[in-house]
């Protein structure tokens, strides 16, 4: 180049150029056919080498090769030819232009730069997707950390292109940041906590996408959709998104209900308020009645009028409720009510099935039901739980026994 560079400032001085004009009009034509020829050496070095590289990709069985091509990681390391053709021809100029040359290296210094954040912000693109290909990616995330990784690309890169630009050396203003390191906390703020909170969800498993959770602060029930370095994206179950700060979901109290879809079942538990005026020993027309209840064989197995049956079992895999020789509607109903629980086909038998009572109040004696479903999916769920309870209402009145509702009465 320098030798392009003196035949072009010899041209332009007996062409009655002044000295001046010649020198710094040569620097700028020669800087202009280096920056044509480099990038025609860029084009041709980038077709020889991506065929290349395409082709060995293309014969190889791993994936991590066929991603960082997919990624282009390949195609920008090949920039990084032109920058050291720029800084190695910068001193075309001689003794001419003593600051030519720093603003050349400059440039090449400046072009490098970019062309490694580039590098290093697909590479890591490309891990992300090589992690995803595993099946622990889905307990383990590592989108939080690539972003963490990416920031740091972008705050060392724009430490150098700084340096460049005010030709200071690098670790000059690494060593000035101690001043506003105050300014730095305050403004990574959600990054650090973030970064925090990522590393205690994948070291406890904490939640991962595409876990359900619910959390009453902000008002979140849905599913995880994607979980950031700083933000939480939760898909709720009327279709709205919710983005919630990442270190939330560590500081603020979190339901995660993988447990329950791991267990195979979801809990039913609700009650109806019985009226207690409706409460009463059975005699000889209820009991008639009771005996005519559908399904009650099935669901009352229990002879009341057998004495054997009363008898205590500290067994509790076959513990059976004590009945009076006269029992009440009240303790009819509720055996009644577990036998149909048991046998129900929509109820897990291995599961905790209870139905109890609680304390009385003035709206009358709550009874509940406590039992666990076998389908998980809402809209089974509901039609199951609206199946069990429409029996309960349906089947009451036959033991003599009313709901309360205020005003209560008939």
């Amino acid at each position: 180049m320098s030798v392009l560079y003196d035949y072009i400032k010899e041209f332009l001085l007996n062409n009655g150029f002044i000295n001046r004009v010649a020198i710094h009009s040569a620097a700028v034509i020669t800087f202009f056919i280096l920056l044509i020829s480099t990038q025609i050496i860029f084009l041709i070095i980038r077709k020889i080498f991506v065929k290349i590289v395409g082709r060995i990709v293309l014969r190889t069985k791993g994936v991590w090769d066929d991603t960082l091509f997919d990624h282009r990681v390949f195609h920008v390391l090949i920039h990084i030819v032109p920058a050291l053709i720029l800084y190695t021809t910068s001193g075309f100029a001689g003794d001419d232009l003593s600051w030519f040359p720093t603003l050349v290296k400059g440039v090449a210094h400046l072009y490098l730069a970019i062309t490694i954040m580039i590098a290093f912000l697909r590479f890591l693109n490309a891990v992300q997707d090589i992690y995803n290909t595993y099946p622990y990616s889905k307990n383990r995330p590592i989108k939080g950390y690539i972003q963490l990784m990416k920031i740091l690309v972008y705050f060392f890169g724009s430490i150098f292109i700084v340096a460049v630009l005010v030709d200071k050396n690098p670790a000059s203003l690494f060593a000035g940041l101690g001043a506003i390191a105050a300014v730095l906390m305050l403004v990574f703020r959600d990054a650090i906590l973030g970064f925090v909170a990522s590393i205690q969800l994948a070291a406890n498993n904490m939640v991962k996408p595409g876990d359900w959770i619910t959390m009453s602060k902000f008002n979140v029930d849905g599913t995880i959709h994607d979980i950031s370095l700083t933000t939480v994206k939760v898909q709720n179950w009327d279709k709205t998104i919710t983005t919630i700060p990442t270190y939330s979901l560590v500081s603020e109290p979190v339901v995660n209900w993988s447990g329950m879809v791991e267990s195979g079942g979801r809990r039913i538990q609700r009650s109806l308020n019985i009226d207690m005026s409706t409460i009463r020993i059975c005699d000889q027309p209820m009991l008639e009645r009771i005996y005519k209840v559908p399904m009650y064989n099935e669901f009352l197995t229990v002879d009341p009028a057998n004495t054997n049956d009363y008898q205590d079992d500290i067994n509790i895999g076959a513990l059976r409720m004590n009945l009076f020789e006269t029992p009440t509607n009240l303790s009819m109903f509720k055996k009644y009510l577990e036998g149909y629980c048991s046998l129900h086909p929509g109820i897990h038998d291995n599961m905790t099935r209870i139905v109890r009572f609680l304390q009385s109040t003035e709206r009358g004696l709550p009874i509940e039901v406590i039992v666990f479903s076998k389908v998980q999916q809402t809209n089974h769920y509901e039609a199951l739980q609206a199946e069990i309870f429409d029996h309960i209402f349906a089947v009451l009145p036959e033991f003599g026994l009313r709901v309360f509702q205020n005003p209560s009465g008939n």
